[in-house]
Formats: C-alpha cells, structure tokens, sequence
C-alpha cells in the first residue's frame, strides 16, 4: 500500500513538471516562430495542460487497464465540473459571456455525446478515436476563425492564456526544444509511475481499477486545473477559470480519449458504461443549464455541485 501511494504521489509530481516544461517550452517556440499568441492558447496551451491526462491515459492502455485509460477521462470531467468549478463558484460567483459561452457550450454537450455515443460502442478503436479528433481539429478551427475575426473576450483569454507561462527573452530554440523533450519524458515516466501505482492500489484496496481510475487517478491528474482555477478566482478572472474547465473537458474527450483510442483500442468496462458515462452526460448538462440561466454560477449552485461530487465518490466507495 505504501509503496502504491508512493508511486502515486512521484507519477503525480513528474506529470505536473512535464506539463510545464512542456507548455511554456512549446509556447516560446511559437512565439519563436512567428505563431500568434491567440492560435497558441488554443492550441499549444489547450493540449500541453492536459498533458497529464493523455500520457496517464495512454499508458493504462497500453498496459491492458482500460478502466484507468477511460475513467481517468470520464473521472477527470466529473470533478472539472461537480468538485473545481463548484469550488471556484463558492469562492467567487462566476459570470458567463453569453456570446462566447454559446460556440463553448455546444462543443461541449457535443463533446459529451460523442463520449457516450462511443463508450456505448463498448470498444474504442481506431474509427473512433479518429472521428473524435477530427472534431477536435474542427472545433479549434471553427474557434480561431470566430475569435480571430474581431476582437472578442475569448480571444483575449486564450492570448492570456498563452502569456501566462512565459519563458525568458533570450531563451535559444535550443534551450525551448530541451523543455520539450525533458517535458515529455517527465510526462512519461509519471504516467507510468502514476498508473503501476494505481493499479497496486485498486488490488490492496479491494476496488475494481474503474473505481481508482475515477477517483484518484482522475482528480490527481485534474490539479493543474484546480490550481489554475483556483488562482483565477482569486484574482477575480472567473472567465478564465470557466474557461479552463470547458476547454479542458472538450480536449479530454476529443483529444485525449480521441488520440488514446488510435494508438490502443480500448475495452470500455460495463461499469462506466452503465453508470459513470451517465453522470458525466448529466452534470455537463446540468452545468450548461446552470450557466445558460442568468449567465452566472452562484455560490449556492457552486456548493450544490461540491455536494453532488461528495455523493458521488461516496456512491464509487460503496460499489
């Protein structure tokens, strides 16, 4: 058990770090090489910090736990949702632009039904994974076009997003190419560390890995997001903190389950089929409805998604 929680915590600490050297490593070499911040935030940043996910989810697959693979994905957009933007809201009520959040909030319902279209399929392969990123690669163009034609708040963020993590002026595309590489072997080796752990730990436990997978692998690999969002709040930017957690549960889905399901074909376990899938698909509804409502997020409805998260795991404790 010990030597599980260790593997843990080492898998989670070289994710984080490989995620950062990477995103800021890759963001200098756009601005290196002439890319616009705006195309950058979109898309360096957008799959650099789910780096964690995908190196997490890829590994469990290749390893033969699909239960990992698929519910650290699943996992990863119910504590988004229920647990980081509920605890955001609490902290600060969080507005929504109306017209950026109309484009955001039907890719994401979009997104939500092709993961439950697919897991549904009981098997994600290669036919899968390439129609979930080909939607990808339409929604970060329909995206750019859209914010790239007038000025807009959500151009302003993704630009933010991408000056948030600068690198030094002089910093060589030699240096920036070695925050890559380093970037992802840290992302590697973490995954690896993070999902032999996982594994250990769901048999000492007496879980099935589904259970591990959806908890503490997915929450785990959910904390650059909870960090983002939580410094997001705190310097009342409650759009970029909104912002993360939709942009974050599009490319989990799309990228993430989308590149994972090309790479190894993955067996969906009958337990996320039958019940988790059904409450991601609920909860990113009830968020869509939540914020389409008076275009806010109070402190109360941010408390009730705390809530229905506490219910939740306990639900997941007690399989």
């Amino acid at each position: 058990m010990t030597e599980s929680i260790l593997l843990i915590a080492g898998g989670l600490v070289l994710l984080a770090i490989g995620g950062e050297l990477l995103v800021r490593g890759a963001v200098g070499m756009a601005a290196r090489l002439g890319i616009s911040p705006l195309l950058a935030g979109l898309t360096i940043v957008g799959f650099g910090t789910s780096t964690p996910e995908l190196a997490t989810s890829v590994q469990a697959a290749l390893e033969g736990s699909p239960g990992i693979a698929i519910g650290n994905v699943v996992g990863s957009n119910i504590a988004n949702i229920l647990f980081i933007l509920g605890l955001s809201a609490v902290i600060l009520p969080l507005n929504v632009n109306p017209a950026s959040f109309t484009r955001d909030s039907i890719a994401l319902g979009g997104s939500a039904l092709l993961c439950v279209g697919a897991v549904l399929l009981g098997v994600l392969g290669l036919a899968t994974g390439v129609v979930l990123l080909a939607c990808l690669v339409g929604y970060v163009w329909w995206a750019y076009k859209s914010e790239s034609a007038a000025p807009c708040p959500e151009a302003a963020r993704h630009e933010a997003e991408a000056a948030d993590r600068p690198v030094p002026p002089g910093t060589g595309p030699a240096v920036l190419a070695g925050m890559i590489v380093a970037g992802l072997v840290a992302a590697i080796f973490g995954a690896g560390w993070l999902v032999d752990g996982a594994v250990v730990l769901a048999s000492a436990a007496g879980v099935s890995e589904s259970v591990i997978g959806l908890t503490v692998v997915a929450v785990g690999t959910s904390l650059p997001e909870l960090i983002a969002c939580i410094v997001a709040v705190l310097r009342k930017h409650e759009d970029v903190a909104l912002g993360n957690i939709v942009g974050s549960n599009i490319y989990n889905i799309l990228g993430i389950l989308g590149i994972t399901s090309i790479i190894k074909p993955i067996e969906v376990p009958a337990e996320i089929a039958g019940f988790d899938i059904w409450v991601m698909l609920g909860v990113t509804a009830l968020l869509i409805v939540q914020l389409r409502s008076g275009w806010r997020l109070s402190r109360l409805e941010g408390a009730l998604l705390v809530a229905l998260y506490v219910g939740y795991t306990v639900l997941l404790a007690m399989r």
